[in-house]
């Protein structure tokens, strides 16, 4: 097959009647592209791919396409007939990635309902805050979050669902004794518009509480043909010639499903793919390696950590890793050097990486193989069902490589936050969604993602709002002023540090205790710098947070000690 130019293979692959043919539509005053030939709903994709090929496996725990499908559609049937579930209304899950996920969401999805995608490393607050900010009529829940469920406050009129308990507690019921008792049965009947709202996820933000980003049927079909899109161009441009895969294709699923990298990148692009799909208790990474040569998995996607673990079992040779040829990434940046690493670690294995964002369904840029070696700094070109412009202070478009804030617009593209009328207004200019990440594009339309707008902190992938935390340091009653900044760490790219003003006889180590009960896991402040004086201020009362972070890292990782590379 004779290689072909990039703008000749979307040209072929985007004409009329091809199977990712690009129409633009007006919405809202200006032009969207959206694939012509995309399925309605996720119902519709879910029913047009059951087939009777392996999907989901757990342990020793197995089930093909259209298993899943019969199994979710009597969770369909509980949530209607026992739950009284209607379109619209909100249904949240907050488990590990068990296959109980992938039945509840499916069923979710499918009855017309929003399926509420919980964070489970959250805490009993932050689970009730969700649970009460959604509006959510049933949770699916496992054990470990029906614990802390129980240690919130009391959620009049939410119905629970227990799954992988016998004893699920006060007013819970047990999901596989109310499915075990219909025998099979259909999927109850919906009527699902492409716009109709399909999930809700939460993303942290740099103040207050998370926000809920709804998305359509619509925005998140969208991502998932954008890959296969761009999977084909690649193909045509390398010349490579499409042919049946000698056996079927498998990924790991490594990352939570309440991620858009999980949910959308593992799971939900495994359907048209018929792609089986590996899932982990928890991430270890010389599990993940044994579970890739078992299974002769072909890809896993993962932040930069978590492939940076496995490039280091890869370099160590006791697995047998051939099977990989894609170690794709999301999340947050890879160093150069891991870029490298990933080409020369696995026997056939060629990195990707994209930037994409909750709000956008996980989708924006990408790059892959060749093009991301030679630009190991680069996010990629953007997604064709969507625009990017790198703009400054005032709004105005900037030339290529130019750096200011970047906006992104288009079909995947949530319309706005839930119940959030002032954020939205903040974070939309004239249909296009501020990303608060300061870019700049290059005059070959790659991205380069340089610093962040957002008082961030990015954990291995993981969104951290530095006022959440803050505000959580403050409840103790000895801790008078607080700032939160991240602080530079090899493996994860970030860690959180805070520095605190509070009484002399504060116990650092009991602070931490306290924090336990008001912050997910991954938000404690690995490093907290004490200090007896109130911290730095503007003439205004801003806290010079700059000028704290410098203060605290001088005194985290002394000159004399090796400093942490990013």
């Amino acid at each position: 097959m004779t290689p072909i130019t990039r703008q000749q293979a979307i040209e072929t692959l985007t004409a009329q009647g091809q199977p990712h043919e690009l129409v633009d539509v007006p919405v809202q005053g200006h032009s969207m592209r959206m694939f012509q030939n995309a399925p309605a709903s996720l119902r519709a994709l879910f029913e047009s791919t059951a087939s009777d090929l392996p999907f989901i496996s757990y342990e020793d725990e197995r089930y093909t396409f259209a298993q899943a499908w019969h199994a979710a559609s009597r969770v369909g049937h509980v949530l209607v007939h026992q739950c009284g579930v209607a379109p619209g209304d909100r249904v949240a899950i907050a488990m590990r990635n068990y296959p109980e996920w992938v039945l509840a969401f499916t069923a979710i999805t499918s009855v017309g309902a929003i399926a509420v995608a919980m964070n489970a490393h959250w805490q009993a607050d932050e689970m009730a805050y969700a649970l009460q900010d959604s509006g959510a009529k049933v949770l699916l829940a496992d054990p470990e979050r029906l614990e802390r469920l129980a240690q919130g406050p009391a959620l009049p009129g939410l119905q629970v669902l227990a799954v992988r308990t016998t004893q699920p507690g006060a007013g819970a019921r047990v999901l596989k004794d109310l499915t075990d008792a219909l025998g099979e049965v259909p999927m109850p009947p919906a009527n699902i518009a492409p716009d109709d709202l399909a999930t809700m996820l939460y993303t942290s933000g740099s103040t207050g509480h998370p926000k809920g980003v709804p998305s359509s049927h619509r925005n998140i079909l969208a991502a998932l043909l954008s890959w296969e899109l761009d999977a084909g161009i690649a193909a045509l441009v390398a010349g490579i010639e499409a042919e049946p895969a000698a056996e079927q294709p498998g990924t790991l699923l490594a990352v939570p499903l309440f991620h858009v990298s999980g949910l959308h990148a593992s799971y939900l692009s495994s359907y048209r793919t018929q792609r089986r799909m590996a899932c982990m208790y928890r991430w270890d990474p010389e599990a993940c390696a044994a579970l890739v040569e078992r299974e002769r998995l072909t890809t896993i996607t993962a932040p930069a950590a978590m492939t940076g673990d496995l490039v280091r079992v890869a370099q160590a040779n006791r697995h047998d890793l051939s099977s990989l040829v894609v170690v794709g990434g999301g999340g947050a940046a890879r160093a150069p050097e891991q870029v490298r690493q990933i080409r020369s670690s696995f026997p056939n294995a060629l990195p990707n990486i994209g930037w994409g964002m909750t709000e956008t369904s996980a989708i924006g840029t990408g790059v892959g193989g060749e093009d991301y070696l030679a630009r190991p700094a680069s996010s990629g070109r953007c997604s064709l069902v969507l625009q990017i412009k790198v703009v400054d202070e005032l709004g105005i478009g900037l030339p290529a490589g130019q750096r200011g804030e970047l906006l992104v617009r288009g079909t995947s593209v949530f319309a706005g936050y839930w119940n959030r009328p002032e954020a939205n207004a903040q974070s939309f200019v004239e249909g296009w969604f501020r990303t608060g990440d300061v870019a700049y594009i290059d005059d070959e339309g790659f991205l380069y993602i340089v610093d962040r707008i957002k008082d961030l902190i990015i954990r291995g992938g993981e969104n951290i709002g530095c006022g959440q935390v803050e505000a959580a340091l403050l409840l103790h009653p000895q801790v008078h002023e607080a700032a939160v900044y991240a602080v530079p760490d090899e493996r994860l790219g970030e860690e959180v540090g805070a520095t605190v003003y509070a009484d002399e006889s504060l116990d650092v180590e009991a602070l931490r205790v306290f924090l336990v009960d008001h912050l997910a896991r991954f938000e404690l402040p690995r490093y907290i710098v004490k200090t007896a004086g109130p911290l730095p201020r503007t003439p205004s009362g801003k806290i010079l947070k700059r000028v704290i972070k410098l203060a605290a890292l001088a005194q985290i990782f002394p000159p004399d000690a090796s400093q942490p590379t990013r």
